[in-house]
């Protein structure tokens, strides 16, 4: 672990792995919380209530079943975390883990929560009003319109990425992402009686595809629950800036570290710096990020 260190304050800068986690917070509970639902409802399934078997209590709440068909709203977020195997389940805690790992690393945990929710909400509308356009609808349960939400993420945001098929055989992520899709248009339209939900599959990708274009066009629907834009006072000037683009960083401009007019100040640099960890570097003005540039010009 590395800092860097400004008098007697200590402030914790990512070094090789320092800083990235192979089991984020968010991946970290969605992994525990659906392996434990999955052996919990197995479980008390075995039991059974006034001769009824409690399995067919929990197959008949939780599952997201056709409209008129059983369907109650909170399926819609339940389905998510019900599983109909344990192959099912271990291929989908790895798909998550493997996908969706990084993207929380980057994007920190309370938006890759949001994005992964709202994928498996897109996943489940598109598998109650699309999915009955092309075959008979049944109860839907897994994380995988979540999933492939996270899987069309990862491909835009890692394309050139290699992804080793079978461990063996090397694709890049677009690629990979594609074939993906593809196969699950063809296995949807053509209604391939396999008991896949396909079009939850797409729907989660196809939601996932509209929050990252909404995104990056500044549309982010994570900054309704992030906060309003902030301000602060700098010199008697009034700056603005968004709290939730903390990950969008760009380079900073080059001052020349000899300009005596601007001399180190050691608070000044403790603000920044608890600036940066609260709203990220792109909230810095071209005077802070000179300031930052000096202090650390100094420490070499």
């Amino acid at each position: 672990m590395s800092y860097y260190q400004y008098s007697s304050s200590s402030y914790y800068r990512p070094s090789f792995l320092g800083g990235f986690k192979f089991f984020p917070p968010v991946i970290k509970a969605l992994l525990i919380s659906n392996v434990a639902i999955f052996f919990l409802s197995s479980f008390f399934g075995l039991f059974k209530i006034n001769g009824l078997p409690l399995s067919m209590v929990i197959d008949a709440i939780f599952p997201l079943y056709p409209l008129g068909d059983g369907f109650q709203f909170w399926q819609l977020f339940t389905y998510m975390f019900m599983h109909g195997g344990l192959m099912h389940l271990l291929f989908n805690m790895f798909a998550l883990w493997m996908f969706g790992m990084e993207l929380e690393n980057t994007w920190g945990s309370r938006k890759f929560l949001f994005y992964y929710l709202i994928c498996g909400l897109g996943a489940g509308l598109s598998n109650l009003f699309i999915g009955p356009l092309f075959s008979a609808g049944g109860p839907t349960v897994g994380a995988s319109g979540a999933i492939y939400g996270v899987l069309i993420a990862f491909g835009i945001m890692y394309p050139d990425r290699p992804i080793f098929i079978y461990f063996l055989l090397p694709i890049r992520a677009r690629y990979f992402v594609l074939l993906y899709i593809l196969i699950e248009i063809y296995a949807g339209v053509t209604g391939t009686p396999d008991g896949v939900a396909h079009f939850a599959h797409l729907g989660g990708a196809a939601v996932g595809l509209v929050y990252l274009m909404l995104e990056q066009r500044g549309l982010s629907f994570n900054r309704l629950f992030t906060g309003k834009k902030l301000k602060y006072v700098n010199g008697g000037k009034e700056y603005e800036y968004a709290n939730s683009d903390r990950w969008n960083v760009s380079d900073a401009k080059y001052f020349d570290s000899h300009d005596e007019g601007d001399r180190f100040n050691q608070e000044r640099v403790d603000e920044i710096l608890d600036k940066i960890s609260q709203n990220g570097y792109q909230s810095l003005t071209e005077e802070e990020k000179k300031i930052l540039f000096e202090a650390s010009k100094k420490l070499n």
